[in-house]
C-alpha cells in the first residue's frame, strides 16, 4: 500500500462527499423560494440513505464477484473488505476504495432529485430511491467499472459519465414526465430566485469536481495530474461556449449562464478525463456546453417536459456527449489501461454508442417500473402548489 495514493484518495473521498451540499446550495438557488428548503433537503437526503445502503449492500452488488449485470452478497456490511490491502491491484486498500467509490452513489441520487423539486413528496422519494439504487445504479456501477457485462465488452468511463450522469439524468427526465408539469408551468416564468447561491453551488461543484475526476485514478500519478488539467480546461472552455451561445440566442450573458456552462463542460469531460488529451478538453468542453444550453434553453421548451432544474438537460445530455467524445478522443498515450477511439484508429466508439443505448435502456425502464410500484401505494404529489 502506498500511503501518499491513500492520503490523496482520502482528501478525494471528501472532495466528492462535499458535492452534494455543493449541490443543495446549486439547486436551492435555481429553484422558487417558497420551495429552497424542500429543493435543498431532496439533495442532502441521499447523504443518509445512499450511505447506508452503500455499506449494507451497494459495494457489495457493485464490486462484488463476477456476474454480468449484479455482483453478490460476499461484502455485505462490507464484510471481507481489507482496511490494509487491496484485491484489486490497487496501491490503496479495499475499504478506503470503498468509501471513495461510496461518494458516487451519493451525488448520483441527489443528482436526479432536481428534475421534480416542488412537485414530489419527500417520503415516497425516500423510498423511491432505496430501490433505484439496488436496482439501477449498483448493476450499471458493476456493469462499466468492475467485471460486468459493459466492461468485458469493451466499454470505459473514467469518473462517472454513463455511470453517475447518464443513469441519473435520463432518470431525472422520465420522474418529470410520469410525475407531471408543475401546474404553473409555462404560465408562469420560473426565475432562479438566489443567483449567489447558483453561484456558490457551481463553485464548490467545481472543486469537489476535481476529487471525482481526479481521485477516478485510485493513486497519485500522471493520471490524476492529466484528469486535474483536462477537468479545469473542459470547465473553463464550458463557460466559455455556454456564454457564447446565451448572447448570440438572448442577446446578452449571465452569470447564471456562466454557472451553468462550467457545470456541462464538468459533466462532459467526466468519463474522459483520464484518457484524452489536454487539447482534446477543449473540444469536450465546448461542444459539451453547447448542447446542454440547446437542450435547456430550446428543445425542452419545444418538447415541453418540466424538468424543474434542468437534470436531464445538463447531466444527461452532457454525459451523452461525454461518453460519445470519449470513443472519439480517447488515446492509449494517456492511459494505456484504456483503449484508442475513432481519431486514433480505434474501435473504442462502438462499445460506447452501446453503453449509451443500454444506459437510458436501464434508466428509463427501471425508473418507470419503480414509479409506478411506490405510486400504487402512496401519493407522489404534494396537495399545494405543485
Amino acid at each position: 500500500m502506498d500511503t501518499g495514493s491513500s492520503a490523496f484518495i482520502l482528501i478525494c473521498s471528501a472532495m466528492v462527499c462535499l458535492m452534494t451540499p455543493a449541490l443543495a446550495f446549486f439547486y436551492g438557488g435555481l429553484g422558487r423560494r417558497k420551495n429552497v428548503i424542500n429543493t435543498m433537503m431532496m439533495s442532502v437526503l441521499p447523504l443518509a440513505i445512499a450511505s447506508l445502503l452503500w455499506i449494507v449492500a451497494g459495494y457489495s452488488l457493485s464490486f462484488g464477484g463476477h456476474g454480468n449485470i449484479f455482483g453478490n452478497f460476499s461484502h455485505l456490511f462490507l464484510n471481507g473488505v481489507s482496511e490494509t490491502a487491496s484485491s484489486r491491484g490497487l496501491t490503496i486498500p479495499d475499504m478506503l476504495f470503498a468509501a471513495f467509490q461510496m461518494m458516487f452513489s451519493i451525488i448520483c441520487v441527489a443528482i436526479l432529485t432536481g428534475s421534480v423539486v416542488g412537485r414530489m413528496r419527500f417520503t415516497p422519494l425516500a423510498i423511491f430511491v432505496v430501490f433505484w439504487l439496488l436496482l439501477v445504479y449498483y448493476p450499471f456501477a458493476h456493469m462499466v467499472w468492475d467485471e460486468g457485462l459493459l466492461a468485458k465488452w469493451g466499454t470505459i468511463d473514467f469518473a462517472g459519465g454513463d455511470v453517475v450522469h447518464i443513469t441519473s439524468g435520463v432518470s431525472a427526465l422520465v420522474l418529470a414526465i410520469v410525475v407531471g408539469k408543475r401546474r404553473d408551468f409555462g404560465i408562469l416564468e420560473h426565475r432562479p430566485h438566489n443567483v449567489p447561491f447558483v453561484l456558490l453551488g457551481a463553485g464548490l461543484l467545481w472543486f469537489g469536481w476535481f476529487g471525482f475526476n481526479a481521485g477516478s485514478a485510485l493513486g497519485v500519478g500522471f493520471l490524476a495530474a492529466n484528469a486535474v488539467l483536462t477537468t479545469q480546461i473542459s470547465a473553463a472552455v464550458g463557460i466559455v461556449g455556454w456564454v457564447l451561445v446565451e448572447m448570440i440566442h438572448r442577446g446578452k450573458p449571465t452569470v447564471l449562464g456562466a454557472a451553468s456552462g462550467g457545470v456541462s463542460g464538468l459533466v462532459a469531460i467526466t468519463p474522459a478525463a483520464g484518457f484524452v488529451t489536454p487539447m482534446a478538453s477543449i473540444i469536450i468542453g465546448f461542444v459539451g456546453a453547447v448542447v446542454c444550453y440547446l437542450a435547456v434553453a430550446i428543445i425542452k421548451n419545444r418538447i415541453g417536459y418540466d424538468d424543474s432544474l434542468d437534470a436531464f438537460g445538463i447531466h444527461g445530455v452532457g454525459g451523452t456527449w461525454g461518453a460519445i467524445a470519449t470513443g472519439l478522443w480517447a488515446t492509449t498515450t494517456i492511459n494505456p489501461d484504456g483503449a484508442n477511439g475513432l481519431f486514433y484508429g480505434g474501435s473504442l466508439l462502438g462499445p460506447q454508442l452501446i453503453s449509451l443505448v443500454i444506459a437510458y435502456v436501464f434508466a428509463i425502464v427501471g425508473t418507470f417500473i419503480l414509479f409506478k410500484i411506490v405510486s400504487a401505494f402512496m401519493d407522489m404529489r404534494v396537495s399545494i402548489g405543485s
